[in-house]
């Protein structure tokens, strides 16, 4: 008999071929391979201290886990302000329920599609990878013209912003800033979110399963996802919230008993699936069946226009004995608290019109008949707003005796309109483009809030190459506008570096 062949390891390289600007995607390529999901960058941080180092360029690592790399001033520019280029090296790690992708393993295999870099069943990291590729384009490349540099690569952006929480006051010399986190190329970005988060829990007493009770795996699946601050306006479905609806109308009509309920894997992400396992009399089968088709009709038909792929399935499993079911007091808790708590938008900006002021994204849930929690993230472009619905969350729960922890707030960041460095960057792009940028506010947060409150003065701007499903799997990034977006930016660095500090 012969041996049986290797599995086939993936081309990572194949992907990337033909790409420019080169050195951006070679470096977006490095970013694919090393596995970085929030609060475990340590590897790739660990590259980069190499990476630097063999370069001659300064390097070090704050108590946050932080890296600061410092590269000088371009000769004759030594006068001009220093300038911080800053971005964040974890990414979300969302897939579908059907990937056996591991995101602490695995790298991320994209492939090019119409123009786009894609990545099939997973996230593809380009938020923030794209920022951090080309802030380590800019610093290998020698022929760069630009002032004394500082490139910050942050961590834990993406799980509460811890890494520019515990950056120290001060860290940073430059009093220009280039945030590359956003997301729509030909804008410029001025002011951004802040926000807080609602964790929610209880604990119980599981109750003893009927042994004659037949046991179903429920499974809503299928919707868009997305990101909780950038995509909340367009009205996306909330697989937790949607599942939760059809959970309170089957305990309402039929003998159901609820096992287990879990939704979400990401805070900053809307839910595109949720799983709900269930018991009732093995008679009711087929009337459960009934009620799903018609739930999955109702829904379909609420979200036509916005989601298109929605699926609602009811599977038989094999359940073991003895099992547990929650409590009914318990399950009707969390199924009406869950049902009234808000999801969206709350309220539209009024000074900054189309942009939304403050909304709500019940993120994750995961209960069993021991007890569960959900975590709630409000954004809002004043803080007073965040806090505000944070404490109606906390209000709503507080009613059943649910612990509640309100934390992790983050401040917003407040736009100014007359930036030198915005009418630096609109000078620059309209000499490039012929035409001019759009200034924009943008609902998601960002780290320049934290990060303008640690240095005053510091002069802000962000802008990205344009990014499409941020936070879902399938996320795409625009190849010919990383490739315009990263010349504009060594544009905007030789326009700096003629300034004098």
């Amino acid at each position: 008999m012969s041996a049986a062949a290797p599995l086939s390891t993936p081309d990572l390289s194949a992907p990337f071929a033909g790409l420019e600007p080169a050195l951006v995607w070679a470096h977006f390529a490095t970013l694919c391979r090393i596995p970085r999901p929030s609060k475990h960058e340590a590897a790739l941080r660990e590259h980069l201290i190499d990476w630097a180092t063999a370069r001659g360029l300064s390097n070090e690592v704050d108590a946050a886990g932080n890296l600061l790399i410092r590269k000088p001033a371009s000769p004759g520019h030594e006068a001009a302000p220093g300038v911080v280029l800053q971005a964040h090296l974890d990414m979300v790690t969302q897939k579908n329920s059907d990937s056996g992708h591991d995101f602490f393993q695995d790298p991320i295999v994209p492939v090019q599609r119409d123009g786009w870099l894609v990545a099939e069943g997973t996230t593809l990291g380009a938020d923030n990878g794209m920022g951090v590729a080309m802030m380590l384009a800019v610093l290998e490349d020698a022929t760069a013209v630009h002032g004394p540099l500082e490139a910050l690569f942050t961590v834990d952006e993406e799980a509460g912003m811890g890494g520019a929480h515990g950056l120290a006051a001060g860290a940073l010399a430059g009093r220009l800033m280039l945030n590359l986190d956003t997301e729509e190329w030909g804008e410029f970005y001025l002011g951004c979110a802040g926000g807080v988060d609602v964790n929610v829990s209880r604990h119980a007493a599981p109750l003893l399963r009927p042994a004659h009770l037949a046991v179903f795996d429920l499974t809503l699946r299928g919707l868009r996802g997305g990101h909780s601050g950038v995509d909340i306006h367009e009205e996306r479905g909330n697989a937790i919230k949607l599942l939760v609806r059809v959970l309170q109308d089957l305990c309402a009509t039929l003998p159901v008993q609820l096992v287990s309920l879990r939704g979400g894997t990401a805070r900053n992400a809307l839910p595109r699936e949720a799983f709900a396992t269930v018991a009732l009399p093995p008679d009711q089968a087929e009337a459960l069946h009934a009620a799903l088709a018609r739930w999955a009709g109702l829904l379909t038909d609420e979200l036509t226009g916005i989601e298109s792929g929605l699926s609602l399935t009811a599977e038989p499993t094999p359940a073991p004995l003895p099992g547990y079911v929650m409590a009914p007091a318990e399950q009707a808790v969390w199924l009406a608290s869950l049902n009234a708590a808000p999801h969206g938008v709350r309220r539209m900006s009024r000074q900054v019109p189309g942009v939304v002021e403050t909304s709500n994204n019940l993120g994750v849930v995961g209960l069993t008949p021991e007890g569960g929690q959900a975590n709630f993230m409000v954004r809002s472009l004043r803080d007073s707003g965040s806090l505000a619905l944070a404490e109606e969350i906390a209000s709503l729960f507080n009613l059943s005796g649910t612990t509640v922890q309100i934390d992790g707030h983050y401040p917003g960041w407040t736009p100014n309109p007359a930036s030198p460095l915005l009418a630096l960057c609109q000078r620059v792009y309209a000499a490039r483009e012929g035409a001019p940028a759009r200034v924009q506010v943008i609902h998601a947060g960002l780290e320049c809030g934290i990060l303008a409150a640690k240095h005053p003065g510091m002069d802000i701007v962000s802008f990205g190459p344009t990014i499409r499903g941020a936070h879902a799997p399938g996320e795409r990034v625009d190849i010919a506008s990383v490739g315009q977006c990263h010349a504009l930016l060594l544009a905007i660095l030789a326009e700096a570096a003629t300034l004098r500090g």
